[in-house]
């Protein structure tokens, strides 16, 4: 098989797993184009963000020019209702990847799959333009966020990158700082497309040099009950993580009850 066969069977089998994610999604996920579409877009983002209609998550004419750029805005559609919503932009063109700035999923469409089905649809739209991986950044503290991302997609860390954003006025963000983690989504690797195809690769716990850093069960609940310990916790998991990564460790999976799962490099130390 030719190298030119085996990228257009790559990207078939990329466009046919997001066809099946969508359906067992009960969506249709698609680019959206004009300045309404646009505009519902922005409105579903602020709401899941909490966001009143002066402080978008998005000024809508950046969005616009974001998407007569060629960039990536899709949505999620339930009927003929927007249910989630994602942005992406092209990054430099030596990481040969696209940015992924924001997704979001209606809260009454959470725990449908709807953000599995949109990842899966970004992956198709990148491969379909020679795009070989997608990067994006999440609060590592929020456990669902590492699970999904890491062991559902199959998309790894490689950056902890201390409050990236700097202070924000919305309802997620409240703990003062702004932490993420960035991942690198290779989008062509066995173990991303399994993923896709719903049998994420398992991390084998025999590995010598392994160890765990634990994180809250529900960080945001914490938040509203106990800011000062959702603080602590953040400075503690900066501490380990950063850490264990400057040192040559990698995260290969994450656990729900054990937290992240580093594979140690040779500078770093059980």
């Amino acid at each position: 098989m030719t190298d030119l066969m085996f990228a257009d069977v790559v990207v078939a089998t990329a466009l046919s797993a997001a066809e099946t994610a969508a359906e067992a999604a009960g969506v249709h996920v698609r680019e959206v184009a004009g300045v309404s579409e646009q505009a519902a877009v922005v409105d579903l983002l602020s709401r899941i963000w909490g966001r009143g209609p002066d402080n978008p998550t998005v000024p809508p004419e950046l969005l616009r020019a974001l998407g007569k750029a060629g960039n990536y805005i899709a949505g999620a559609f339930a009927g003929d209702e927007l249910v989630g919503a994602t942005i992406g932009f092209h990054s430099a063109p030596d990481r040969h990847a696209l940015h992924s700035h924001i997704a979001g999923v209606a809260a009454s469409h959470i725990g449908r799959s709807v953000g599995f089905a949109m990842k899966l649809h970004q992956r198709g739209w990148a491969l379909s333009r020679g795009i070989d991986a997608i990067e994006w950044t999440f609060d590592p503290l929020v456990s669902r966020n590492a699970y999904f991302n890491i062991v559902k997609l199959h998309a790894l860390p490689v950056e902890y990158l201390t409050n990236f954003y700097g202070a924000m006025s919305d309802a997620i963000n409240s703990d003062g700082e702004t932490d993420r983690m960035l991942v690198r989504w290779e989008l062509r690797e066995d173990d991303v497309a399994d993923a896709a195809a719903g049998h994420p690769p398992a991390v084998s716990a025999d590995f010598p040099r392994q160890v765990t850093v634990a994180v809250p069960a529900d960080i945001q609940a914490l938040r509203e009950t106990d800011v000062e310990a959702a603080r602590a916790w953040r400075r503690t998991l900066r501490e380990q993580l950063t850490t264990h990564l400057d040192s040559g460790g990698k995260v290969v999976g994450f656990d729900r009850t054990e937290g992240y799962i580093i594979r140690l490099g040779e500078g770093n130390t059980v």
